[in-house]
Order: structure tokens, then C-alpha cells, then sequence
């Protein structure tokens, strides 16, 4: 992801695009700062890493968005907007809802899940298999229902 994300910026500054190469800059400092925290704690940071950090940022801008949404602040909402269509180019397609349920199916029946008690397991396998593809707020709920929750 790395390589993408510093080619994406390579591209950008030869076209002269200062929006982008703004946003591709912050990413990048975004996993400079993660890269610092982690090696003070004697880790590294992989792409797993790399895609939460972006989803993280995407949340934080649709947020932002919406307040400036509430207080009338058209140019502020549409500068974030355009960032999180910058930032989610890097993150996995997301599922549609009957991808979602087909998904959560096939990890109640992976998992051998019975009850409430096994939606750990459920989204634990949710996780490995589809990073940065679902909501797992949601997925949660769906899950829960369910297994009878």
C-alpha cells in the first residue's frame, strides 16, 4: 500500500494537482506518525495497519463533513468530501448488503457458531477474510440477529 500511496503522490505533483497532493501528503504523514508509535513499542506496520488507519481517516472526514453540513459550511463539506474520495481510492471495494449476508452465512457456518456466545468467533473470521470490505458496526448487528441475538 505504501508503494501506491507514494506513487500516487509522484503523480499528482507532476500534474500539479494540489488538492490531492495535499490529501496523499497527510496519508502519508498519517503513516509516518503510526510507523514512529509502533517502532517505540517494537512492531511494525503492515498493510492491515496502513487500511485502518485509512478507514479511520475516512470516519473522521465524513464526520467533519456533516458539521460543517449542520453549520452551513458548504466549501469546508466539499474540501472533506473530496478528501475521503481521495483516501477511500486505497481502500477495498466495499460489500453490498447481500454480499454481507452471504459473507456472514458462510462464517456462521465456518465457525460451527450456535448462539450469541460465538459471535466473536464470527466476526473474528469476518475480519481476516474481508479487511476494510465491511462495516462491522453493522455486520455486528446482522450477526447477532442471526445467531438469534
Amino acid at each position: 500500500m505504501r508503494e501506491t500511496i507514494n506513487t500516487a503522490m509522484k503523480d499528482a505533483l507532476k500534474a500539479r494537482n494540489a488538492a490531492r497532493t495535499s490529501t496523499l501528503r497527510m496519508i502519508s504523514a498519517a503513516i509516518k506518525d503510526r510507523d514512529i508509535a509502533a517502532r517505540g513499542e517494537g512492531k511494525s506496520v503492515g498493510d492491515e495497519d496502513i487500511l485502518a488507519l485509512l478507514q479511520k481517516m475516512v470516519k473522521q472526514r465524513e464526520e467533519s463533513a456533516a458539521i460543517y453540513a449542520e453549520n452551513a459550511r458548504p466549501e469546508l463539506e466539499a474540501k472533506e468530501r473530496a478528501e475521503i474520495a481521495i483516501i477511500q481510492e486505497f481502500l477495498p471495494k466495499a460489500m453490498d448488503e447481500a454480499e454481507v449476508d452471504a459473507a456472514i452465512k458462510a462464517a456462521i457456518a465456518e465457525t460451527g457458531a450456535e448462539g450469541v456466545k460465538d459471535m466473536g468467533k464470527v466476526i473474528g473470521v469476518l475480519k481476516a477474510k474481508y479487511p476494510g470490505q465491511i462495516d462491522f458496526g453493522a455486520a455486528s448487528k446482522q450477526v447477532k440477529a442471526a445467531l438469534g441475538g
